[in-house]
């Protein structure tokens, strides 16, 4: 099925220590017609001398440097500027790709007759020792993909696509740019996939784990639940609260996406979560958003999410409970 060349999309910034692996991963693919661009986002280290040297071996690569340093999200929409064929990837310095993640992802792709194929993703060490055998298991993702892969509901809360894994078409790319960069929250691979989706896309997912997803000290997202650091409810819900208004306020500022009544639920959700700010023990408004939005989430997440946006008392009182059993437990 290698008819078709590939533009794989790589970041790089101060990435030495793993770029090379990374590198040798992609381009000892069973699938081999492949463009490799790599914008390496002004590092300081010796990351664009590997680029040089491993550009001057293999004519598939193509190097771009820049002057001053965009941001991840930055890099990856510069490179989404410079795609030229049909199908695209994203790709991560730090990680390696399984020998034949590219020839599996576009199987799929042609099989399902797809515009976005995402996979899942094997956690493992800088070692690459694995850590947990399945990243979207790991994070409550697996459920929520197999129920509505095709449905726009699936990125619309929180973003269940991980971009390395993601191949999707160059049609849609001028929907997709400019990419958000207010957030930290509000991810690339989130709003390429939801993007996808709201246009019309369809999204297939290929559940096989097609990379070595690396856990190291600089990752600049990965796999910790921060909000399991914290030792009061009043700290997760103000974490919650903040990703929540921060995905919406992007919403807002970037409709051009959304069907109209999306971009009324939009504005309603944000000024949900932004008067929630100020709810110090219940609150009785916007019950009605709270449920079209977490509609498609488990029970239990459901009632954990609704006791905390909306009961802090309560929740304050069950978190504490919650926190002293799991201590003596030895779990935190």
């Amino acid at each position: 099925m290698e008819s078709k060349t590939i533009d794989v999309l790589m970041a790089t910034y101060n990435g030495e220590k793993y770029v090379a692996e990374q590198i040798e991963s992609i381009l000892n693919q069973t699938y081999s017609a492949i463009r490799l661009l790599i914008s390496d986002d002004a590092s300081t280290d010796g990351t664009r001398q590997i680029l040089q040297e491993y550009a001057r071996k293999d004519k598939r690569i193509q190097l771009f440097f820049q002057e001053n340093n965009l941001g991840y999200i930055g890099n990856f929409e510069f490179l989404l500027t410079k795609v030229e064929n049909e199908i695209f990837m994203l790709c991560d310095q730090d990680d390696v790709w399984k020998a034949d993640k590219i020839q599996k992802t576009y199987e799929k792709c042609q099989i399902e007759q797809a515009d976005l194929v995402f996979t899942d993703l094997e956690v493992v060490d800088e070692h690459l020792k694995t850590i947990y055998p399945s990243f979207n298991d790991y994070m409550l993702l697996t459920r929520k993909i197999k129920k509505y892969s095709s449905d726009y509901r699936m990125q619309y809360l929180y973003n269940c696509v991980t971009g390395c894994t993601l191949l999707s078409k160059k049609k849609y790319i001028p929907d997709m740019l400019p990419l958000p960069k207010e957030s930290k929250y509000v991810v690339h691979d989130l709003w390429i996939a939801l993007t996808v989706m709201l246009k019309g896309g369809k999204v297939a997912y290929l559940d096989e784990k097609t990379i070595y997803y690396r856990q190291h000290g600089n990752n600049q997202i990965g796999t910790e639940k921060t909000s399991h650091k914290f030792k009061k409810l009043d700290e997760v819900r103000n974490l919650f609260l903040q990703v929540k208004i921060e995905l919406f306020t992007a919403y807002v500022k970037y409709p051009k996406n959304f069907p109209k009544f999306l971009q009324e639920q939009n504005q309603k959700a944000l000024a949900y979560f932004e008067h929630l700010k100020e709810v110090k023990y219940f609150n009785i408004k916007g019950w009605g958003i709270f449920h079209r939005l977490y509609k498609t989430e488990t029970v239990k997440y459901y009632l954990l999410q609704f006791c905390i946006m909306n009961l802090p008392a309560i929740a304050r009182l069950l978190f504490a409970i919650r926190y002293r059993v799991l201590k003596w437990l030895g779990k935190r």
